[in-house]
């Protein structure tokens, strides 16, 4: 594929050559129009091991995309434009450790290989491990239904990169649940193995705390709805987040950006 470095800039189709942009990348590239029909692509043998491919791309999709319903709310304010894609790279490599299946079918086993998930980061630009220096403990339940962080007292104008303008930050420990998905030969799509707790979700959030002062002990016991029964289909993330707020008159606002949002463990 070519790559555009002159002055001129546009999109859509000369002759054979289109040009075009990519999203989170600069300038503009260049491919040549054409290739195989999509007829092929879905008869043709030639093409077999490209569909066991897409097969198990639009699989990892799907898993990832479950992964963000549950906490679809946070990834908009504490994610970045590309997450979307990192989290379905995530899904694809632990789609291809999985060895009970035939290529094209290869189940999404969160289960197995849960360490491909634990330290993800919402925002590659902004680590947890970066904004968030104080110590900390967090500890899951026998079951997996609920967590607890435990944030010693400390001084925020020591252990947090706070952005210019910010009075107050929250702490975040939030649980969610993501079944294991398999192939299903009847539906021709992957489903999820336990659909009756996935993306099931608890968010615990601390209080408005000021970022110039001491903090007291900070305990955050965050539950999910329904003491559910978790079977061994499903992974429980636990999430842990900082947000930053300004105080105006007694209402606070959300920053938009200095957030950060990790996954801190998977149970």
């Amino acid at each position: 594929m070519a790559r555009q470095k002159s002055a001129l800039k546009y999109v859509g189709t000369i002759g054979d050559i289109r040009h075009f942009r990519i999203k989170g990348n600069k300038g503009y590239f260049a491919g040549m129009v054409g290739g195989p029909s999509a007829e092929q692509i879905a008869t043709d043998p030639a093409f077999k091991r490209t569909r066991e491919n897409m097969n198990e791309f639009a699989g990892s999709a799907t898993t990832g995309k479950s992964f963000r319903n549950g906490i679809s709310g946070l990834i908009k304010s504490n994610g970045d434009s590309q997450v979307t894609g990192r989290i379905t790279a995530i899904m694809k490599k632990i789609n291809l450790e999985d060895g009970s299946e035939v290529r094209g079918k290869r189940a999404v086993l969160i289960t197995q290989v849960p360490h491909y998930l634990v330290g993800f980061e919402f925002n590659k630009f902004t680590s947890f491990g970066g904004v968030f220096k104080a110590p900390y403990t967090l500890t899951p339940s026998t079951g997996r239904e609920s967590s607890r962080l435990e944030v010693p007292s400390f001084n925020p104008l020591d252990s947090l990169y706070v952005p210019a303008g910010a009075t107050h930050f929250r702490l975040l420990n939030v649980l969610t649940v993501v079944s294991d998905f398999s192939y299903n030969e009847t539906t021709k799509v992957y489903e999820p193995k336990d659909v009756s707790v996935n993306e099931l979700t608890a968010v615990e959030r601390s209080e408005y705390t000021s970022v110039s002062e001491p903090t007291t002990l900070i305990s955050l016991a965050s539950a999910l709805p329904g003491t559910p029964v978790l079977s061994n289909d499903v992974s429980v993330v636990n999430i842990l987040a900082i947000e930053f707020y300004q105080e105006v008159n007694g209402s606070y606002y959300q920053f938009s950006q200095g957030n950060a949002m990790k996954v801190a463990a998977v149970y």
